[in-house]
């Protein structure tokens, strides 16, 4: 059995997260991979496509989870020990990301 992740193990992890994603959002813009503007306020990131849809995520610290909002729905993510995994269907948030990402920015994109 895991052990639960304190606060700040779980700021730490989310916090990381969060940096990777604004980090991809600028890569894609200096690759001409796709015009994405990522906006960043505290435990929210908001990635807003050139269809004008959006994908959220952002930290829910009472529940050490992290949350992905996308226009077919929101997906809730809890660290395993290894990676974060949907607490539904147990699909990694990067695959669940890819999938979302590319379905709203209509090209294949991923982390």
């Amino acid at each position: 059995m895991l052990r639960s992740m304190t606060d700040r193990e779980f700021h730490e992890r989310a916090d990381a997260l969060l940096d990777q994603l604004e980090s991809l959002a600028d890569s894609w813009l200096q690759r001409d991979v796709i015009d994405v503007d990522a906006q960043r306020a505290g435990g929210l990131l908001e990635m807003s496509f050139p269809n004008r849809s959006k994908l959220v995520v952002n930290k829910q610290p009472p529940l050490h989870e992290i949350w992905l909002a996308s226009r077919e729905g929101g997906y809730h993510f809890r660290w395993n020990g290894v990676e974060w995994l949907d607490t539904k269907s147990s699909l990694s948030f990067q695959s669940v990301f890819a999938e979302q990402a590319s379905r709203q920015g209509g090209q294949p994109l991923s982390l």
